[in-house]
């Protein structure tokens, strides 16, 4: 009879045996783990410059300087990319970490730049 209970159990997906997702994390335990944590700091700093943009841009339009602004962002999304692709191409396994930090390091100033601007 206690089978007959378990069997239902048997037709249940399989729950993972931890709640750790797939994939990279960050973990500055090993070089992969560090890579991680630059982009993951990099990706803050960006969406940071994507809230700041929220806010500055309407209020450029109203003063009539949106268009210029843009034009600026646009250059310096382009300066900043051809800056930090050197660090990209430098190669080793820590090269990816000298491209986010870089990266990160330059949406910083820009959102500074932006907060100016508020």
């Amino acid at each position: 009879m206690r089978y007959v209970f378990l069997f239902p159990l048997l037709l249940l997906p399989p729950l993972p045996a931890s709640a750790q997702e797939d994939g990279p994390r960050c973990d500055p335990s090993h070089q992969m783990g560090i890579n991680f944590c630059a982009y993951e700091e990099w990706m803050a700093a960006d969406a940071e410059l994507n809230r700041l943009w929220r806010v500055v841009k309407p209020r450029a339009d109203a003063r009539g300087s949106g268009q210029a602004l843009l034009n600026e962002q646009r250059a310096w999304l382009a300066r900043r990319d051809a800056t930090c692709e050197p660090e990209q191409r430098s190669g080793g396994s820590a090269a990816p970490m000298f491209y986010w930090n870089c990266m990160e390091e330059l949406t910083l100033r820009r959102n500074a730049e932006l907060r100016a601007m508020r």
